[in-house]
């Protein structure tokens, strides 16, 4: 067979054109097979924020103290004594004879009454509690656990439960993948 300048026409188209197809199949086959999106990222204006809130309930320990007081009172009695010998002794330089021995009952009453007044004014009282103990106290908590905010992305509206508050605007992520609707490369 003797080729042509025709022949050699086809061929060349023919051999081009399968270049081409396997150059568009190398281009685009390997990302779509492999997984690999067209992905880029933007901005959504966002139209709306509602906090979904949670309630949280803790225990903790704490002591408490319930029951009867006790109250105290502690007196001393050593002013009253401290009063009368103070008071006796002065009593007994007073007097002489039958009147000393009443000079010095005399001072040991009157200095016993000084020292117990005395006293008085130094009383302490204790006030003890009856009964403490430890106990789980719970307690009730609301709080923010997220967020379901809407958003406008060229016209469409979406929404999503985030766990921050956005503000005005959300970084979206925008992916392009073709649809596979069974059909094979053409």
């Amino acid at each position: 067979m003797i080729f042509t300048s025709r022949h050699a026409l086809v061929i060349a188209v023919a051999a081009a054109s399968g270049a081409a197809s396997a150059q568009y199949r190398d281009d685009y086959a390997p990302a779509y097979a492999s997984g690999q999106e067209n992905v880029s990222y933007a901005y959504a204006q966002v139209t709306r924020v509602d906090p979904i809130y949670e309630t949280v309930r803790t225990r903790t320990p704490e002591e408490v103290c319930g029951g009867e007081e006790i109250r105290e009172v502690r007196r001393s009695n050593g002013g009253t004594v401290v009063g009368a010998l103070v008071g006796a002794a002065l009593g007994n330089t007073v007097g002489s004879g039958d009147g000393r021995q009443a000079a010095t009952v005399a001072g040991a009453v009157i200095g016993g009454a000084i020292g117990r007044n005395a006293d008085k004014n130094n009383e302490r009282v204790v006030v003890r509690d009856a009964g403490c103990r430890v106990v789980d106290v719970e307690r009730e908590q609301r709080r923010v656990a997220s967020y379901d905010v809407e958003y406008v992305h060229q016209g469409q509206t979406y929404m999503s439960r985030l766990p921050y508050d956005p503000g005005d605007r959300l970084r979206v992520r925008v992916a392009v993948t073709p649809v596979d609707e069974g059909t094979a490369y053409r």
